[in-house]
């Protein structure tokens, strides 16, 4: 595994983090965080396209993108990093899923303690400078035209990886969100989870330092919302049954810490 780049459990952006001047306006901001989004994404096109974009790059571009959040004024706390090398051998991660941040950022926590594999649109593997990238690293692909078909491929090619010991990192939401919608919350994660025999790691975060933009959804405006990223995971869980039980704990987890982390609206008196 790579080296770590957090503490064994607990991680919060220190106080004297660097920032930059640009961290303190929602444009300039933005611009900055945007251009060290593409650096990355530059860098790790070029590896790919050599071969030698591998979970150590991963893992090391991944970083980056925390370190550079911090420098656009991030704070960012993650707990529970003990919880996941408690566990030996693959697991099925399963989360909220609030941002293109957390696609970016998990990899860093994940990689040094499990080999992880994200769900992702099958069209992506075609993007000129995602498709390499995603490529060279494992995944699981999914149409996402059809329920059916996209379960079938979840299971087959999540039981695979599994065997390989590779973690898929599941986001059970059809979409981005700020609020977790039980009804919208399905149980793939735990049904994959009991296929392959392993046990489940929840795991709950809040990232709309990165907002979704209205015209692509992808670009939106950075440290609008919130200027606090946080990320915390729970212990692993065994799936028994029919896996309804463990669903609603998973749930209520990533309900308790989204109330947890729900900053204070600011009140305007006139």
């Amino acid at each position: 595994m790579p080296e770590d780049n957090f503490p064994p459990s607990f991680y919060r952006t220190p106080g004297d983090a660097r920032r930059s001047p640009a961290s303190s306006a929602t444009f300039t901001r933005t611009i900055l965080f945007y251009w060290k989004v593409l650096m990355i994404t530059l860098k790790a096109q070029r590896l790919a396209s050599r071969g030698r974009y591998d979970n150590s790059e991963w893992a090391r571009s991944s970083r980056r993108i925390v370190s550079d959040a911090e420098l656009c004024g991030a704070d960012v706390e993650i707990k529970g990093l003990d919880n996941i090398s408690a566990h030996e051998g693959p697991a099925v991660f399963i989360g909220n899923h609030m941002s293109i941040f957390e696609t970016y950022a998990l990899a860093a926590m994940l990689i040094p303690r499990k080999k992880p594999a994200f769900i992702i649109k099958r069209e992506l593997l075609e993007y000129p400078l995602f498709g390499k990238v995603m490529s060279s690293v494992p995944h699981i692909a999914v149409g996402r035209k059809n329920p059916k078909d996209d379960f079938k491929d979840v299971m087959e090619q999540g039981c695979k990886l599994v065997s390989k010991g590779i973690s898929p990192i599941v986001f059970p939401q059809a979409t981005r969100m700020h609020e977790l919608v039980p009804e919208k919350f399905n149980t793939i994660g735990v049904k994959l989870a009991r296929k392959a025999a392993v046990p489940v790691i929840p795991f709950a975060l809040k990232t709309d330092f990165w907002g979704n933009g209205k015209i692509i959804k992808d670009l939106g405006p950075i440290g609008r919302a919130s200027r606090k990223i946080f990320f915390e995971f729970a212990p692993a869980m065994t799936v028994s049954g029919s896996g309804k039980d463990e669903h609603e704990r998973i749930i209520s987890f990533i309900k308790a810490k989204l109330a947890e982390w729900e900053e204070p609206r600011q009140v305007n008196i006139h």
